[in-house]
Parts: C-alpha cells; structure tokens; sequence
C-alpha cells in the first residue's frame, strides 16, 4: 500500500537540501506506545549513516518498548517525511519520521507505525488500496504564568465560529496555519470552537500513515507556536469541568484505486454495501477498541451526555449524537465520521482498531443496525436498550476489560503492544482510583 507525501525524496535528495539550506541537526522522530513523540537529534555530520539506516538507540528507555538486555534497535528513516521545521532559524533543524526495526531487520513489534502499516496490509488483501483519513483533533489554549508554567486560565471568551475580539486566540492559530502549510500541510479550514479557548484546524485527508504522521506533527507545530505566543496548547480530552470537551473526529473511507469503495449512487443514502458493513464492524468493535480512541482516565470525563461527544454506539446521516456520522457529501468523498476518538489517542494505534474493526465487519458481512435520527441524549434508558444502542464505557477500567474480550483487536495490536499497553494503562487507572481527589474533599471532609 502506497503512502503518498508531497515529497517524493531518495537519499541523494535530502542530503544535498539539508547541505544547500544548512541544516545542522536532524531529529529523527517515532511514536511510543502511549502515543508521545520521540526523537534521537543527531548532527548533519551522521545524517548519511541514518538514511542508509545504521542509526541505533536504545530501546528499554522508551515506554512500552523492550527490557534493558534486548534494547538494541534502529530507526529507518521514512525518506518523504523530510521537513525542516521553519521555526527555527539559526542552526536550522529538519525532521525524518522513522519505523523501528529489530537488530535482525525485522520490524519491531511494538512500534505503533508497524502495527497500523500491517493493518493496512490486511485492507490490501481485501483488494482495498487505500484507506483515506481525515482527522479533526480539537485543542486549548491556555495562560501560562510568570514561570512559562501551564494555568487552567484561558486566553478568551469566545464560542463556535466566533472573530476577534472575542476569540483571542484568532493570531495563535493563523501562526500555525501559515507555519502547518509551510511544512506542506493543505489547510481546509480553522475556526474557533463551542468552548472558550478551544480551536480547530481541519487540513486534507490523506492516506491513513500519512494521516498519522500529520497528527503527530499538527500536534507538536501547536505546542510550539502557543508557546511563542506565551500560551500552552493542550490535547487533553477534557481539561475543564462544564464545557465541551476536544475531539479527534476521524473521517475515514476505502478505496480501490481510483475508486471509492464506500459509495453507491443507487443507494438511498448513496452508501455501498462496503460501507455499511465497515460501519457496522466499527460499531460491533466499538466498546473494544475505546481504551485505544480514548486512551485516559480524562477521556472518559468527555464521552458524556450534553457536550456534543458521543457516548452512544449507535449511527445517522442526519444527527450528531450518535458515534457515527455520514457527512452530506458523496462520490469521492464518500465517508464515515467516527466521532468518538479523541487527540489523546495515540493516532497509528488508534486508525489500526478502527480499520481492523471495519474490515472484519466487511469480511463476516455484518448487518448494520438502523439509523438513529433522534437525539440519543433525551432518549430514557430503556429506549436505548430496546434500540440496541449500546453505551461507550464508562471509564477507563471498564474500556480495558472490553479490549481484552476482543480477538479481532488484541490480535491487530498484538501480543508485544497490547500486553504493555495494557499494563500501563492498569497502573494509570490504579494511581487515580486510589488517590483522593478534591472533589471528595469538598464533599465529604465536613459531612461526615
């Protein structure tokens, strides 16, 4: 399966940009388990050596990676990953994204780029040549204090679609836009959104690695201009009590070439039978693969009723409560809208399950359950069950008891990921189920 960049560089390439623009230093990037960005910098002197991919690190100091005495491991640089980050003006700096591989030359099981590229290659087996992704990751922008340190301050008092002077983070995130396109972003759309302080910047569907990359870096070009701005962005799903939380609503289609697999003209809602199958495995795998989509004991604070978060396992071509939206266009853009995930989630793990999700559906025909064209958030308890639409789970602990019932999602991120995925997971929600939080305090210290 073909991952299409706006570069198509070979090695003869990058080395002769990174001499003529004077790059010094060379981050090369990789994502750990729990989703955070990593990078061995090396100087413009070793570059040579990593593009022929003799470049090692260790490994046992990475989360969720491998134990001190099998640590050794290299990174393989992605040649059309190349950018120079153009924040950065003297001592320029460029960035290659890399695949982590076993001193053997096999591919290391616990790398999170690894298990969604062989997701994919299960869509390809399929005939699927494609799996187009258009993320959505919501975020805040807060205060910092005289320190530079984070506050839960925010910077306006602005609300969906609003213009300075009310959003004042309207400069902050035109920097990042012009900043995103200079690293070849498309750029489609950025607004601020429902709460105050929370922004979105849409950019172009691509391929799904593709798509992940440009997560990874959309994320890291925020934090980086919020703070030239004197601001902290945050992804956390839900940093403030009473407001909308953040997102990371994935767009997502099939194709065959050319050719959109989840469109029909002569259907009703112009959905092929591939798509309704693709749709009902993501809703038979939903309650599964949530500890991957929503990642935090936070994240499960966002998937409640009258927030506009989906907490439901239920879909519509017309309503936005459900957990899964088909957006009005058709042909080409035929798409589904999986609204549950959210910018914790760590994105290659993340496009893994849900694809895997949809291609089993795709491969046992599943039957996709009626649309719900309510609002599932006035429906009573016993409507929704005699609906069958199912819950999302409540926390943390009960997402991970559902990952571990399910072969299909074990299975795609495999033995290596899934056992130290889980265990740290198990110790984050053992840390906050055991700790006393304020709120406990506020209620109980006097009552009792």
């Amino acid at each position: 399966m073909n991952v299409t960049y706006n570069n198509n560089y070979n090695k003869e390439d990058i080395l002769r940009i990174a001499k003529e623009q004077n790059v010094r230093f060379i981050r090369l990037q990789f994502t750990d388990l729990m989703g955070s960005i990593k990078n061995v910098e090396i100087p413009f002197s070793q570059l040579e050596k990593a593009l022929d991919n003799k470049m090692m690190f260790d490994g046992s100091s990475i989360e969720g990676y491998v134990r001190i005495e099998e640590s050794d491991m290299y990174l393989y640089p992605d040649l059309d990953t190349w950018v120079i980050f153009p924040w950065v003006t003297e001592s320029k700096v460029a960035r290659l994204i890399c695949d982590i591989y076993l001193p053997d030359g096999r591919p290391f099981p616990g790398d999170p780029r690894a298990i969604l590229k062989n997701a994919l290659k299960q869509a390809e087996e399929l005939g699927y040549t494609a799996m187009n992704v258009g993320p959505e990751p919501e975020f805040f922008l807060f205060k910092t204090d005289e320190k530079g340190n984070p506050t839960t301050e925010l910077n306006d008092q602005g609300g969906y679609f609003d213009l300075a002077p009310m959003d004042l983070g309207e400069n902050c995130r035109r920097d990042i836009v012009l900043t995103l396109e200079e690293m070849g972003f498309e750029i489609e759309a950025s607004h601020h959104e429902v709460a105050p302080g929370q922004h979105e910047i849409d950019f172009k569907y691509a391929d799904a690695i593709k798509a992940a990359d440009q997560i990874q870096t959309f994320k890291l070009v925020v934090k980086t201009v919020a703070r030239q701005h004197g601001l902290h962005a945050s992804f956390m799903p839900k940093p403030l009590f009473g407001m909308n939380g953040s997102g990371m609503h994935c767009h997502q289609s099939l194709f065959k070439g050319d050719t959109n697999a989840f469109y029909d003209e002569s259907d009703k809602l112009g959905l092929s039978n591939v798509a309704r199958h693709y749709m009902a495995g993501v809703l038979r795998h939903a309650r599964s693969f949530a500890a991957i989509t929503n990642p935090t004991v936070n994240s499960y604070k966002r998937l409640v009723p009258g927030y506009e978060a989906p907490c439901y396992v239920a879909w519509s071509a017309s309503n936005r409560s459900p957990m899964i939206r088909i957006p009005a266009s058709r042909g080409l853009s035929t798409r589904v809208e999986v609204r549950n995930p959210d910018p914790a989630a760590n994105p290659y793990l993340a496009l893994a399950v849900m694809l895997a999700a949809g291609l089993d559906g795709i491969k046992n025909k599943m039957q996709l359950p009626p649309p719900t064209d309510r609002n599932i958030y006035v429906m009573t308890e016993e409507e929704r069950e005699n609906q069958g639409i199912p819950s999302l789970p409540l926390n943390l602990k009960q997402a991970l008891d559902e990952l571990l019932r399910d072969d299909v999602i074990c299975d795609t991120l495999g033995e290596h990921a899934l056992a130290h995925f889980y265990e740290l997971k198990e110790i984050e929600w053992d840390m906050y189920r055991t700790q006393v939080h304020q709120w406990e305090r506020d209620q109980y210290l006097s009552l009792y």
